[in-house]
């Protein structure tokens, strides 16, 4: 039986992943559940998987998940320190979807115990990839990419010479202003940027997606995890969400990895590597389909994609800058601080202040200096929208 452990548990990918568990319980052990503020639903995944543990990462919410779970056997935590503690609980398989890089230190210390981190939190390879590769190889951990394109690439990549590639193209839907005229994204708001036109997801996530800094992050994932060259990546808007990325070869082939937007997909494929087993996803009727579209990724439209390459050629902890300010950013257009084009602006100056500082950017990339440039980052953000 295997043992397995999910941080972020109420969120989308946590949920495709239970559903994926639940459907084959007498394979599995639930060790620890977190959380965020649906405490009802955090209890009551607790209780069903007879989980060991269960943690909310507000400390202020202790209390009612304790309440919530009285009386079932199941342990209750809160708080940063309890998401390491339940990382140090022996696990066979850990799913890492915490949003943000709130989810690095746990999926570091869930390799430090040589468990296969499933990786949905992109921001812990955008901060601190090197950190996480080197630790993976001490301990003896692995990590499975969950993103549908970084999986994509990874199933593409199976058997193949990495020094045969020649480029990798990941997809992006566009968003939900993918449509819209150019003069009209500065009255966008919140509420239209958190509609997506293909996936089901979280509110952040969605709005990352219309301003596209969900696949700058991926863009700078996909250098980071298969350590490729930046000049062989590219992004391009494929708005039917059926291919989620493709790897090209020096000898002409481009192989496309094809599936309905469903992340119970690469979820399943994380969960069961190295083998494949059957998953409950809708199967493509390619005749219905009828047909596959793509456009360019406009820089001027999603200037996001444009700092990801400053991002890249930076190297260093320019990714913990570039995604902190980006979260700090994004909590500002949903407070209506600022609008929905000047995230990227924010970001933009960020990065130029940071890099202007000696040692901040080229400092060795350890988890201390990770939070020390996120939590400089998040500071001058914040000087930035106050202003």
């Amino acid at each position: 039986m295997r043992r397995i452990t999910i941080f972020g548990a109420t969120g989308s990918i946590g949920q495709n992943t239970l559903d994926l568990i639940d459907r084959d319980r007498d394979a599995y052990q639930v060790v620890a559940l977190t959380g965020g503020q649906n405490i009802d639903q955090l209890a009551k995944d607790a209780r069903h998987f007879n989980a060991e543990l269960a943690v909310t990462a507000d400390p202020n919410r202790l209390a009612e998940l304790r309440e919530a779970l009285s009386g079932s056997g199941v342990d209750a935590a809160a708080g940063p320190d309890a998401l390491i503690e339940a990382a140090a609980r022996p696990a066979d398989w850990v799913m890492s979807s915490i949003v943000g890089s709130a989810g690095l230190a746990p999926g570091l210390r869930a390799l430090e115990n040589g468990a296969a981190l499933a990786l949905a939190n992109k921001e812990s390879m955008v901060c601190a990839g090197a950190l996480m590769l080197r630790t993976a190889k001490t301990h003896g951990g692995t990590i499975l990419p969950v993103d549908s394109e970084h999986s994509a690439v990874f199933q593409a990549l199976i058997g193949e010479d990495l020094d045969a590639v020649e480029r990798v193209v990941i997809t992006a839907s566009g968003g939900a202003f993918r449509d819209w005229p150019l003069e009209d994204l500065a009255k966008a708001t919140p509420e239209q940027a958190a509609t997506h036109p293909n996936w089901d997801m979280g509110q952040r996530i969605t709005i990352d997606s219309a301003s596209m800094f969900n696949k700058a992050l991926e863009l700078i994932e996909t250098k980071e995890f298969f350590q490729i060259d930046p000049a062989k990546i590219e992004a391009v808007v494929h708005p039917e969400s059926m291919i989620h990325a493709l790897v090209g070869f020096r000898d002409g082939a481009l192989m496309a990895h094809v599936g309905p937007p469903d992340m119970r997909h690469a979820i399943g494929f994380a969960l069961h590597y190295p083998d494949r087993k059957t998953l409950p996803v809708e199967r493509l009727d390619l005749v219905a389909l009828g047909q596959l579209t793509f456009r360019p990724a406009d820089e001027v439209r999603w200037p996001a994609l444009r700092l990801a390459r400053d991002v890249m050629a930076a190297g260093g902890l320019s990714g913990a800058v570039f995604n902190a300010a980006k979260e700090r950013a994004l909590d500002g257009f949903l407070d209506r601080r600022i609008g929905f084009q000047q995230i990227a602006e924010v970001v933009e100056e960020v990065l130029s202040r940071v890099s202007a500082q000696p040692g901040h950017i080229d400092a060795p990339i350890t988890l201390d200096n990770v939070m020390h440039a996120d939590h400089l980052a998040r500071v001058r953000a914040d000087e930035i929208m106050n202003k």
